[in-house]
């Protein structure tokens, strides 16, 4: 951003979650509603409120679940997959419980006892100091308004799908359903009174790459509809009524940013080889078929994560083995000869199934999750794993068990497959015979006894952020303890160091799909150790790409060896730094 704001700007800084820069007219959304009427009523007239209160919550349940639909496709399962917490809040017992507790005892309209109950928690959850916990309000409330809204008969108050031209949105809050809303045509950016890097409307805004700003306190206050502003996403300032040096200074930055994003472009159909030849496979992660298009328009070597869970989530029954089959197929034929490497189900911690009963457990995270629920749940294991085999003679699909933490677990996963394998022989069902199997690496565990393991795969995929988060005991979302969370940690270091060696050690290959597979600062400490694949979100692969040809393979090596010398997270993270920022200095550039 400019250096110093010019006479006739007024700045306002917040925290930015999704980069870029844009200008244009200002569109506030307004915070008032009805207010919510506490109506007494007859005995005889309860029953016709909770008939009423049942509709809303079954019309709600649908309007959520086509916006989910629409944003899995049009952004991806990952980013539909932030709705899941809003269905869970209408399959809430306690709450529903207590809502028709009050219409009962009470004797009021469901509007009053509806709102009353989710705000209750919703407040609660607002003054939790974990910034995780204190997002969720927002959730709560997105799927209350929508409650109320079918109870009151009302149309949405930000209904953001026919905006007639292109402005900034300024609210005090966004909420997801909001975001899913956003035409790109019409929607330059947003700002918000509130909110953090880690919401589910950042997440968002970052998939739509629109510029977006939160935490700006009370914007929304103080600005009117149809000033004229400039946002800056990548420095989180809003710029009030900008002078001409400023537009002149941004101006160059945007021309700075389109000669950049020319150079990836350019970049899309070469190799990804070091200076000095060494060849790097860098591939996507996908959650669908469909997602198979990105993956061939960011200029990826094929597929490293297939996240299969998606497949399963938020349905009214599991997925047969036809259904999948035909979804592996399609990934597979729409990417041949390229790889496609499919994760197995990896339900758990996170991601629940609604019609599976999944245990309450303290620690979701050290519980029943990923390869364990297969190799217990068999009838599932064996619908997936012979989907699977069966789409691998449309392609060249590889197959990976999530969350292994020991040799009997990959035995007894392999076994199951060949057991299937032989099913599929003696139904004279086609499949690939020399399918590649390969087993995540993601707890310490499994990094220890990685020689072992090795004797039993074609692969190994590191999956960094369990990798992290078990090895360091650190919960990202936790904001008391976030700042724990360091890739670059040396334990980190040398438990990737120890997994590359003992596989090299096979002649197995070694791929990193977690997060750290995806930040060009961290690239050339990855390929110094020893990786030999890198897998991201189709739209990083370029920028992974543009560090990966200005680099030699020599340099990374000895970045490789300092680290696993050094004492430091932080040392080792700015030597990254150096490296990458010295030989591709536009790629991080914000100014």
């Amino acid at each position: 951003m400019p250096e110093t704001p010019h006479s006739g700007d007024k700045s306002f800084r917040g925290i930015p979650v999704s980069a870029g820069i844009c200008r244009g007219k200002i569109l506030v959304l307004g915070r008032t509603r009805p207010a919510i009427a506490k109506l007494q009523l007859s005995d005889a007239a309860l029953t016709e409120e909770v008939n009423r209160l049942e509709k809303a919550l079954v019309q709600t349940r649908h309007e959520i679940l086509e916006i989910q639909r629409k944003v899995s496709t049009g952004m991806g399962a990952q980013e539909g997959s932030i709705f899941d917490a809003h269905l869970l809040v209408l399959e809430d017992r306690t709450l529903i419980d207590e809502v028709l507790r009050v219409i009962q005892e009470q004797k009021v309209n469901a509007e009053h006892a509806f709102h009353t109950v989710a705000e209750r928690y919703a407040t609660t959850l607002s003054a939790v100091e974990d910034d995780y916990l204190r997002e969720r309000a927002t959730d709560m409330r997105d799927v209350t308004t929508r409650v109320l809204n079918n109870l009151q008969g009302l149309d949405e108050e930000a209904d953001l799908r026919h905006l007639k031209e292109p402005c900034i949105i300024i609210s005090h809050d966004l909420t997801p359903s909001n975001t899913a809303q956003l035409d790109k045509r019409h929607v330059l950016g947003f700002a918000t009174d509130v909110g953090s890097k880690t919401s589910h409307t950042a997440i968002m805004a970052r998939s739509l790459r629109i510029p977006a700003v939160v935490g700006l306190k009370d914007i929304s206050g103080q600005v009117e509809t149809g000033q004229y502003a400039l946002l800056d996403g990548l420095n989180g300032v809003l710029i009030l009524n900008p002078s001409d040096q400023t537009l002149y200074e941004y101006g160059q930055i945007i021309l700075r940013q389109a000669t950049r994003q020319q150079r990836l472009r350019d970049l899309l159909s070469e190799p990804a080889v070091t200076l000095d030849g060494h060849r790097v496979l860098l591939s996507a992660n996908i959650e669908q078929a469909a997602d198979a298009e990105q993956v061939k328009a960011n200029g990826a070597d094929g597929v490293g994560l297939f996240r299969t869970e998606y497949l399963f989530l938020n349905r009214e029954h599991l997925p047969g083995e036809e259904q999948q089959y035909q979804s592996y197929r399609e990934a597979a034929a729409a990417l041949k000869p390229l790889p496609v490497v499919i994760r197995t189900l990896d339900l758990g911690g996170d991601k629940f199934l609604a019609h599976m009963q999944m245990p309450t457990e303290l620690n979701p995270f050290l519980g029943w999750r990923a390869i364990r629920i297969s190799l217990q749940e068999r009838d599932i294991f064996r619908a997936q794993l012979r989907a699977i085999l069966r789409a691998s003679a449309e392609g060249n699909l590889k197959v990976m068990y999530p969350m292994i933490s020991g040799l009997d677990e990959l035995k007894q996963a392999n076994a199951l497959l060949e057991e299937y394998k032989a099913e599929l022989r003696q139904e004279k069902i086609p499949f690939d015979e020399n399918m590649e199997v390969g087993a995540m690496i993601e707890t310490p565990s499994a990094v220890m006894v990685a020689d072992s393991l090795a004797k039993h795969v074609k692969f190994f995929s590191l999956g960094t952020n369990d990798l992290i988060q078990y090895s360091l005991a650190v919960d990202r979302m936790n904001e008391k303890i976030a700042h724990l969370y360091e890739p670059t940690h040396p334990a980190i270091v040398r438990l990737i160091k120890i997994t590359v060696d003992a596989a090299h050690k096979r002649g197995v290959r070694v791929s990193v799909c977690g997060e750290m597979a995806g930040d060009p600062v961290l690239t050339p400490l990855l390929l110094g150790l020893g990786v030999d694949e890198l897998s991201t979100a189709p739209s990083l692969v370029p920028s992974v790409k543009f560090v990966i040809r200005r680099l030699k393979l020599s340099e990374a090596r000895e970045l490789a060896a300092f680290a696993l010398e050094c004492e430091s997270a932080a040392e080792i993270l700015a030597r990254c730094q150096e490296l990458t920022w010295g030989i591709a200095p536009s790629l991080f550039e914000t100014k």
